[in-house]
Protein backbone atom coordinates (compact mmCIF):
# COMPACT_ATOMS: atom_id res chain seq x y z
CA UNK A 1 0.00 0.00 0.00
CA UNK A 2 1.07 3.57 -0.22
CA UNK A 3 2.81 5.05 2.36
CA UNK A 4 1.00 8.46 3.99
CA UNK A 5 -2.59 6.71 2.56
CA UNK A 6 -5.31 6.26 5.23
CA UNK A 7 -8.15 4.34 4.85
CA UNK A 8 -10.73 3.84 7.71
CA UNK A 9 -14.05 2.19 7.57
CA UNK A 10 -15.23 6.07 8.10
CA UNK A 11 -13.94 6.22 3.93
CA UNK A 12 -15.96 3.39 3.07
CA UNK A 13 -19.10 5.28 3.30
CA UNK A 14 -22.36 4.15 2.97
CA UNK A 15 -23.19 0.68 1.50
CA UNK A 16 -19.93 -0.38 0.86
CA UNK A 17 -18.51 -3.45 1.98
CA UNK A 18 -15.41 -3.23 4.36
CA UNK A 19 -14.52 -6.95 3.90
CA UNK A 20 -13.62 -6.15 -0.14
CA UNK A 21 -9.97 -6.00 -0.69
CA UNK A 22 -8.96 -2.26 -0.67
CA UNK A 23 -6.02 -1.35 -3.73
CA UNK A 24 -4.41 1.90 -3.58
CA UNK A 25 -5.56 4.89 -5.84
CA UNK A 26 -4.03 4.68 -9.61
CA UNK A 27 -1.71 7.41 -8.94
CA UNK A 28 -0.32 6.00 -5.90
CA UNK A 29 2.92 4.14 -5.76
CA UNK A 30 6.04 2.97 -3.18
CA UNK A 31 6.50 7.18 -2.93
CA UNK A 32 4.32 10.05 -3.54
CA UNK A 33 4.83 11.92 -6.48
CA UNK A 34 3.67 15.07 -8.18
CA UNK A 35 -0.22 14.58 -8.56
CA UNK A 36 -2.82 16.24 -10.95
CA UNK A 37 -4.69 19.10 -8.68
CA UNK A 38 -7.81 17.10 -9.25
CA UNK A 39 -6.49 13.80 -7.32
CA UNK A 40 -4.80 16.17 -4.10
CA UNK A 41 -8.16 16.23 -1.56
CA UNK A 42 -8.73 12.42 -2.34
CA UNK A 43 -4.72 11.52 -1.38
CA UNK A 44 -5.34 13.54 2.12
CA UNK A 45 -5.73 12.56 5.09
CA UNK A 46 -9.40 13.47 6.86
CA UNK A 47 -10.20 17.06 8.09
CA UNK A 48 -6.21 17.83 7.02
CA UNK A 49 -5.17 21.18 5.49
CA UNK A 50 -3.26 22.28 2.80
CA UNK A 51 -0.46 24.39 2.76
CA UNK A 52 0.38 26.72 -0.07
CA UNK A 53 3.63 27.77 -1.36
CA UNK A 54 5.36 30.92 -3.33
CA UNK A 55 8.68 29.87 -4.11
CA UNK A 56 11.09 32.55 -4.72
CA UNK A 57 14.68 33.06 -4.37
CA UNK A 58 15.03 34.45 -1.63
CA UNK A 59 12.19 33.89 0.34
CA UNK A 60 9.42 31.10 0.97
CA UNK A 61 5.62 32.64 1.10
CA UNK A 62 3.18 29.98 3.26
CA UNK A 63 -0.58 29.68 3.28
CA UNK A 64 -2.58 27.92 5.17
CA UNK A 65 -6.67 26.25 4.66
CA UNK A 66 -8.93 25.69 6.92
CA UNK A 67 -9.96 21.86 7.24
CA UNK A 68 -12.84 22.21 4.73
CA UNK A 69 -10.66 23.23 2.11
CA UNK A 70 -12.33 26.32 1.58
CA UNK A 71 -10.57 29.71 2.70
CA UNK A 72 -6.79 30.32 2.00
CA UNK A 73 -4.95 32.63 4.76
CA UNK A 74 -1.27 34.14 4.65
CA UNK A 75 0.65 32.47 7.22
CA UNK A 76 4.92 32.87 7.22
CA UNK A 77 7.74 33.69 4.75
CA UNK A 78 10.53 31.78 5.35
CA UNK A 79 13.62 33.04 4.62
CA UNK A 80 15.36 30.75 1.94
CA UNK A 81 18.45 28.87 2.78
CA UNK A 82 19.98 25.53 2.31
CA UNK A 83 17.26 22.75 0.70
CA UNK A 84 17.50 20.65 3.94
CA UNK A 85 17.24 23.57 6.60
CA UNK A 86 14.44 24.93 3.74
CA UNK A 87 12.97 21.70 4.40
CA UNK A 88 12.95 20.89 8.05
CA UNK A 89 11.47 24.28 8.94
CA UNK A 90 8.20 23.62 6.03
CA UNK A 91 7.89 19.93 7.70
CA UNK A 92 8.08 21.23 10.90
CA UNK A 93 5.09 23.62 10.26
CA UNK A 94 3.54 21.33 8.46
CA UNK A 95 3.45 19.04 11.29
CA UNK A 96 2.70 21.61 13.95
CA UNK A 97 -0.41 23.02 11.99
CA UNK A 98 -1.53 19.83 10.94
CA UNK A 99 -1.44 20.32 7.12
CA UNK A 100 -1.66 17.09 5.03
CA UNK A 101 -0.36 18.06 1.49
CA UNK A 102 1.36 21.04 -0.16
CA UNK A 103 -0.19 23.22 -3.30
CA UNK A 104 2.96 24.70 -5.14
CA UNK A 105 2.95 27.30 -6.94
CA UNK A 106 4.27 26.91 -10.85
CA UNK A 107 5.87 29.70 -12.44
CA UNK A 108 4.59 29.42 -15.98
CA UNK A 109 5.46 31.85 -18.18
CA UNK A 110 2.88 34.30 -19.79
CA UNK A 111 2.59 32.41 -22.87
CA UNK A 112 2.44 28.56 -21.34
CA UNK A 113 5.48 27.56 -21.18
CA UNK A 114 7.88 26.24 -18.99
CA UNK A 115 11.32 28.08 -18.32
CA UNK A 116 14.31 27.63 -15.71
CA UNK A 117 12.25 29.04 -12.95
CA UNK A 118 9.58 25.98 -13.32
CA UNK A 119 12.76 23.61 -14.11
CA UNK A 120 13.50 24.83 -10.43
CA UNK A 121 10.17 24.63 -8.80
CA UNK A 122 9.48 21.08 -9.99
CA UNK A 123 12.80 19.93 -8.52
CA UNK A 124 12.10 21.98 -5.17
CA UNK A 125 8.79 19.19 -5.20
CA UNK A 126 10.83 16.30 -5.71
CA UNK A 127 13.09 16.93 -3.51
CA UNK A 128 10.34 17.14 -1.01
CA UNK A 129 8.78 14.30 -2.23
CA UNK A 130 12.39 12.18 -1.70
CA UNK A 131 12.35 13.44 2.09
CA UNK A 132 8.65 12.84 3.00
CA UNK A 133 5.68 10.59 1.31
CA UNK A 134 2.69 13.67 1.07
CA UNK A 135 0.72 14.49 -1.52
CA UNK A 136 1.31 17.51 -3.47
CA UNK A 137 0.16 19.30 -6.72
CA UNK A 138 1.57 22.23 -8.73
CA UNK A 139 -1.03 25.34 -9.52
CA UNK A 140 -0.13 27.79 -11.97
CA UNK A 141 0.55 31.12 -10.17
CA UNK A 142 1.09 32.96 -13.29
CA UNK A 143 0.23 37.12 -12.16
CA UNK A 144 -0.06 35.82 -8.27
CA UNK A 145 2.62 38.32 -7.16
CA UNK A 146 1.16 41.04 -9.63
CA UNK A 147 -2.35 41.25 -8.28
CA UNK A 148 -1.12 40.76 -4.50
CA UNK A 149 1.09 44.11 -4.99
CA UNK A 150 -1.73 45.52 -6.63
CA UNK A 151 -3.64 44.78 -4.08
CA UNK A 152 -1.66 46.53 -1.35
CA UNK A 153 -1.03 49.28 -3.81
CA UNK A 154 -4.69 49.71 -3.76
CA UNK A 155 -4.65 49.45 0.33
CA UNK A 156 -2.07 52.17 0.49
CA UNK A 157 0.20 50.12 1.97
CA UNK A 158 3.79 51.05 2.62
CA UNK A 159 6.64 49.87 0.75
CA UNK A 160 7.80 48.37 4.35
CA UNK A 161 4.66 46.40 4.74
CA UNK A 162 4.44 45.12 1.09
CA UNK A 163 7.70 43.97 1.55
CA UNK A 164 6.76 42.09 5.03
CA UNK A 165 3.66 40.81 3.36
CA UNK A 166 3.81 40.19 -0.38
CA UNK A 167 5.63 36.34 0.28
CA UNK A 168 2.62 35.11 1.91
CA UNK A 169 -0.25 36.99 0.32
CA UNK A 170 0.66 35.42 -3.05
CA UNK A 171 1.10 32.34 -1.42
CA UNK A 172 -2.47 32.22 -0.44
CA UNK A 173 -3.74 33.47 -3.64
CA UNK A 174 -2.28 30.68 -5.26
CA UNK A 175 -3.57 28.26 -2.71
CA UNK A 176 -7.18 29.91 -3.24
CA UNK A 177 -7.20 29.38 -7.06
CA UNK A 178 -6.14 26.05 -6.18
CA UNK A 179 -9.06 25.23 -3.52
CA UNK A 180 -11.72 26.89 -5.65
CA UNK A 181 -10.80 24.66 -8.59
CA UNK A 182 -11.20 21.77 -6.12
CA UNK A 183 -14.78 22.88 -4.92
CA UNK A 184 -15.88 23.54 -9.00
CA UNK A 185 -14.39 19.70 -9.40
CA UNK A 186 -16.67 18.31 -6.91
CA UNK A 187 -16.29 16.06 -4.24
CA UNK A 188 -13.15 14.36 -3.64
CA UNK A 189 -13.12 10.23 -5.36
CA UNK A 190 -9.84 7.94 -5.47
Amino acid sequence: PCAGWRMNAADLGPGRIAAVAWRPPSWCSAGMSILPLAQLKAALPRHARLMGIDLGTKTIGLALSDVRLSIASPFDTLRRGKFAKDAEALFALMDRHEAGGLVLGLPVEMDGTEGARCQSTRAFARNLLGLRDLPLALWDERLSTAAVLRTLLEADSSRARRAQVVDKMAAAYILQGALDFLAAAGPATS
